[in-house]
């Protein structure tokens, strides 16, 4: 018992089991702060009253949640579509080849660094411990924690699509309509970066890189979402 506790503790002390869903939210919450931002400095730039600005982002919220969420459980059941018939190919593999795919396994731990014996002395072993296990984790790469759930990649994409997106929406709601790209702009970053060093706390990486990432990428979409604005000039 206290091994496993060991070896629960090592695993929690590294942040690669946190990537599927801190992807997933990150890119749903950057989306929803960005794009609705976007579209509502564009449709500011354009208009004199605040009501097709409201109107366009509470559109935008709607439909980019609902789309994140559909997108990302698309793509996440794909990937694991994907997995499951490599699986499904391995183990008939498997069962009709028992020793190519022992030579197969001794082969990838002698090219990671074990003598010829010992790499075949591994496979056997675990080989007998669990075969397809074995060769799914080794030989395909897929294992517990690359194996992305494409429900809570959906959930946590449209709920972080949505957090993100309420800010600008709020802004819309308060801020001065002759004044509202500025306050859509300042608050935007502000979100950014509060984004940027949450995600690389969680991910334990560099705040400042994440940071710079985000905001400079940020910007630009607006910036690019403004000139819209101001070239179609149409007061609405």
């Amino acid at each position: 018992m206290s091994e496993k506790l060991t070896i629960d503790n090592y695993l929690d002390s590294h942040y690669i089991h946190r990537s599927n869903w801190l992807r997933a939210a990150v890119l749903g919450a950057n989306d929803g702060i960005i794009s609705i931002s976007s579209l509502a400095i564009g449709v500011a730039t354009a208009s004199d009253s605040r009501s097709p600005i409201l109107l366009a982002t509470v559109a935008g919220l709607v439909a980019g949640a609902l789309s994140m969420a559909a997108g990302e459980y698309v793509s996440v059941s794909s990937q694991t579509d994907i997995e499951k018939s490599d699986i499904e190919r391995e183990a008939q593999e498997l069962r009709e080849s028992p020793e190519a795919e022992l030579r197969i396994l001794a082969e990838i731990y002698q090219k990671r660094g074990l003598k010829k014996e010992t790499a075949l002395q591994v496979a056997k072993e675990l080989t007998e411990h669990d075969v397809l296990a074995a060769h799914v984790r080794d030989e395909l790469g897929v294992n517990e924690i690359s194996q992305a759930n494409p429900i809570q990649a959906a959930f946590a994409s449209g709920a972080a699509f949505t957090a993100g997106g309420v800010l600008p929406l709020l802004v819309t709601l308060f801020a001065p309509v002759a004044y509202m790209e500025y306050f859509l702009y300042g608050f935007t970053i502000v979100a950014l970066i509060i984004l940027g060093t949450v995600s690389a706390k969680t991910g334990g990486s560099s705040v400042p890189k994440a940071i710079l990432r985000i905001v400079v990428w940020g910007t630009i979409a607006m910036l690019l979402s403004a000139l819209v604005g101001y070239l179609f000039g149409v007061k609405v």
